[in-house]
């Protein structure tokens, strides 16, 4: 469930599927134990309350790192009562190390994030369009457009945040357009991440494992023949979306926002903190988290640049530096990286740990066993991929591609293909489905939730199954 779309080179060290191997067959016998049915339980019981976030107003991480909590208390409990508890302790600690990785990446998307707005860029570009008249139908198409094209670089996490902030401040009291144009977004970062290997995570783990098929290897470019399918499956329900979208212009402002000093520079960082990422990770093939991390250092001195320069302004600034955030700041202020480290949306990173340490609890309890020999063995490929990327959806495609790599079927080329499409389009088909969606309900604050997102998922799914017939029938010679 999410996210925080990117070049992480998580879940994929050789490492960690031999410890998965060893988790399906240590844990086997407690999936038909009280406790894996526990565990299963707690689970589906933390999935409720996720959807129910904006009726029960009860943050979506609570629910998930307290079922994170019971689930890992009760493999720990039959462990020690059966094999001494070290072989949990080892899985748990490997779930650690791949949510470490992924919370570093999102907590510096966000920091940079929160720098811009600081700096009063989302403002500026705010006054610029609305200056220029645009409709919200040419928003809609500018925003979804921009944003498939940027996922293939940026990743799609990444991309997810930024235009997600765009779009909160360009309408943000219009709650039809921010909802719209967060689908919009979602739909746009995870179908534009699908065709690229540093589009995803999911597509990065596909690549990194090198995998040899019967007719070829998943390599470098491999994956642009999903560039139509991808395309399609935004295409589709966005021009359905269209017919939604209110009439009328933006609001004209008529103030023109001056950026603060070091704005530019700090969006020339970011965008070379990503390079840093993907070198790390593609060249050095060394976690791409600590690309960020260095990258993040960039930022740091430079804000210790700013603040040794900074020269006290006498003018108060009236309006808050983003609509992100309830309060006003005076340009008399130093800019302060630690400040925008702590406005990171928090809610949203533990959320991701308690899905990922729940999914792992799971694994280790055998239902990703149970599941392999359904899916593969007995249903086949074409329809196993297929319905992975429908429970993609709800499990988030970034643990449903780790469970596919771990069960390490003997598939196809275009196999390879159709299920690294379906995990990433998939994703789009509930808000909870990607790092993308997820990270964008946190940063919409009530704008865009769970049930927003579920009334247009029947058209979502119509591009999903567009975009599989479209890959079959183009890639037949992959199969």
């Amino acid at each position: 469930m999410k996210r925080l779309t990117v070049s992480v080179a998580l879940f994929c060290a050789s490492p960690g599927l031999a410890l998965a191997e060893h988790m399906s067959a240590s844990g086997y016998s407690m999936s038909t134990h009280w406790v894996g049915y526990l565990g299963l339980t707690v689970f589906a019981i933390a999935l409720i309350a996720v959807t129910l976030e904006e009726f029960i107003e009860l943050r979506k991480s609570k629910p998930m790192l307290f079922a994170a909590g019971i689930i890992w208390g009760l493999i720990g409990w039959y462990s020690n009562q059966n094999t001494g508890g070290h072989h949990a302790e080892q899985a748990l600690r490997h779930s650690l190390l791949q949510y470490s990785e992924l919370m570093l990446f999102i907590l510096v998307v966000m920091t940079y994030i929160n720098a811009l707005a600081e700096r009063r860029v989302f403002l500026a570009l705010r006054s610029w369009v609305a200056n220029r008249r645009y409709s919200y139908k040419h928003l809609f198409w500018t925003i979804g457009l921009t944003t498939f094209f940027l996922s293939p670089f940026l990743d799609n996490l990444s991309t997810a945040l930024l235009m997600g902030a765009v779009v909160l401040n360009l309408e943000r009291d219009n709650h039809k357009f921010v909802t719209l144009n967060c689908i919009n977004v979602v739909m746009a970062s995870n179908a534009g991440g699908a065709f690229s290997p540093f589009g995803d995570i999911t597509t990065l783990m596909v690549w990194q494992q090198d995998i040899l098929s019967a007719n070829g290897r998943v390599d470098f470019f491999s994956f642009f023949n999903l560039f139509l399918p991808s395309l399609v499956s935004y295409l589709i329900p966005a021009a359905i979306m269209h017919f939604a979208l209110p009439e009328g212009h933006l609001s004209s402002s008529q103030e023109r926002i001056v950026m603060r000093r070091g704005a530019k520079r700090i969006v020339a960082l970011f965008v070379l903190t990503i390079a840093t990422a993907v070198v790390f990770q593609g060249q050095l093939f060394l976690p791409a988290a600590i690309g960020m991390m260095t990258g993040l250092s960039y930022l740091q001195f430079f804000g210790y640049f700013l603040k040794k320069t900074h020269i006290p302004s006498q003018e108060k600034i009236t309006t808050t530096e983003s609509p992100d955030f309830a309060v006003v700041v005076e340009s008399r202020q130093p800019f302060d990286v630690f400040l925008r480290v702590a406005r990171s949306e928090w809610d949203t990173l533990l959320f991701l740990c308690g899905v990922i340490l729940c999914v792992s609890g799971l694994g280790y309890l055998g239902y990703l066993t149970l599941a392999s020999e359904l899916l593969y063995i007995q249903w086949g490929a074409t329809a196993a991929n297929i319905s992975i990327g429908v429970a993609s959806s709800v499990l988030e495609n970034i643990p449903t591609m780790t469970m596919v790599l771990n069960m390490r079927p003997d598939m196809s080329l275009g196999q390879w293909l159709l299920v690294t499409l379906t995990a990433g389009i998939g994703g789009s088909l509930l808000s909870i489905g990607s790092a993308a969606g997820v990270a964008l309900m946190g940063q919409a604050q009530g704008r865009y939730t769970f049930f927003s997102h579920l009334r247009w998922t029947p058209v979502i799914a119509l591009g999903f199954i567009v975009s599989i017939l479209l890959h079959l029938w183009l890639n037949a010679s992959l199969f």
